[in-house]
């Protein structure tokens, strides 16, 4: 079971502290990241946080999805992969010929 948990719906006020002090209340936080805009310094309003063991994570997902933080209702699951670049940009591509 994965120990690394996504958390979404983030306010922009919430920085790693609090995030850390948020999931602290259900086990040991390794580490806990509100990703940030690299231009303008600004929260994404998402973030990661890695529990201690897997039954912690679940259990903080349990306590915490849903839960009201700043006016919003968090997301918080188990964190997926990032899924492999191909190098391309996807969009959409019109190869007809007229």
């Amino acid at each position: 079971m994965s120990s690394k948990i996504y958390v979404g719906n983030l306010p922009y006020s919430i920085d790693d502290s609090n995030l850390r002090e948020n999931f602290s209340a259900y086990g040991g936080v390794v580490s806990a990241k509100v990703m940030m805009d690299r231009d303008s310094g600004r929260s994404k309003g998402f973030g990661f946080v890695e529990m201690s063991s897997g039954e912690e994570a679940q259990a903080a997902i349990a306590g915490l999805n849903g839960m009201s933080v700043g006016g919003r209702a968090i997301v918080v699951n188990i964190s997926k992969p990032k899924e492999p670049s191909t190098g391309y940009g996807g969009g959409y591509r019109d190869n007809r010929s007229y």
